[in-house]
């Protein structure tokens, strides 16, 4: 099992030295990915429905501050050396596929090679409309299309696309990323768009267990789910063996057991061995990949959750 955290795009501790401090410690105890977030712009209202808690209420709020993904993943490069850099998740419509294409294949060059395309089709109408991407409603189909476009991109030597909302020809793309044939593309979301996305076009299906409308925080949810990913796979001519599984658990609380919606424990919460028990169920089935929420109010206290998770739950994995 791979074990990632994320760093923050806003507030206090977005800047410079606080990232830092964040990623190379975390690389430092061997945690092997760093995790961002995408928004562009954060409109003043929002009547969207946040798809991750009970309430539907945006978690970051409208403050307007945030960071832009790609960019911070550059600047998270050049002070890592061996962690995976992974865009949890990259909203597909918010930028034009071919600069996106471009942008992700440099930091992979630069990185040597360390990228996760973690992608998803977004959530805020408001954006949207802000940034001004195709039609909101039209985002699954926009996000389809973006990913063939960049494994076009990436892997022919005379790129060619022809589509409904992207065409080029007669282009040469260099620097081709490092990874071959690219960099892995984690598809993210919980509801059935998502799980064909990640069986016909994904390298792996990265879900939040949070999302109350499509329920996957536990071992048997998860279980009806992967197989679901898989079938699509099957359905798409592909191997579902090749189909890889990540997971992310925002809630993560290593204090304190959390009580899910069916009254037991909340996976990955409480002590650590019950933690690691829920690391190792998890394994079983097939999950890869796990990002843990240890983020906390200061840089001291985010270290204090990530060197708390290294030294007493990871060992009893």
């Amino acid at each position: 099992m791979e074990f990632g955290f994320g760093v923050p795009t806003r507030g206090p501790m977005a800047d410079p030295d606080s990232l830092a401090a964040l990623a190379g410690g975390g690389e430092e105890m061997g945690f092997e990915i760093v995790s961002v977030s995408d928004h562009v712009v954060i409109p003043r209202s929002i009547e969207s429905r946040y798809p991750y808690n009970e309430t539907g209420e945006f978690a970051g709020g409208p403050t307007g501050e945030c960071l832009e993904q790609l960019t911070m993943l550059s600047f998270l490069a050049g002070v890592t050396s061996s962690a995976r850099l992974l865009t949890s998740v990259m909203v597909l419509p918010h930028r034009s596929p071919v600069l996106a294409a471009k942008m992700i294949a440099t930091v992979d060059v630069l990185s040597g090679g360390r990228v996760i395309l973690g992608c998803g089709v977004g959530w805020m109408r408001e954006e949207f409309e802000a940034i001004g991407t195709p039609p909101y409603d039209e985002r699954g189909a926009v996000g389809d299309e973006y990913i063939r476009v960049f494994k076009e991109l990436w892997t022919s030597d005379d790129p060619t696309y022809e589509g409904d909302y992207a065409a080029f020809a007669d282009v040469s793309f260099q620097p081709k990323p490092v990874q071959k044939p690219h960099p892995p593309i984690w598809i993210g979301g919980e509801s059935p768009p998502a799980l064909r996305r990640a069986g016909t076009l994904g390298d792996a299906w990265y879900p939040i267990g949070s999302n109350p409308r499509f329920r996957v925080g536990t071992i048997e949810q998860l279980t009806g789910y992967m197989s679901r990913v898989r079938n699509y796979a099957r359905d798409a001519g592909r191997d579902p063996a090749e189909i890889d599984f990540a997971y992310s658990a925002s809630w993560y609380d290593d204090r304190e057991a959390q009580t899910g919606p069916d009254g037991s424990r909340r996976v990955f919460t409480g002590t650590p061995e019950q933690i690691a028990g829920d690391v190792r169920a998890f394994e079983e089935l097939g999950v890869r990949h796990l990002m843990v929420g240890l983020q906390a109010d200061s840089v001291d206290e985010s270290l204090a959750r990530m060197d708390r998770f290294a030294g007493s739950v990871r060992p009893l994995v």
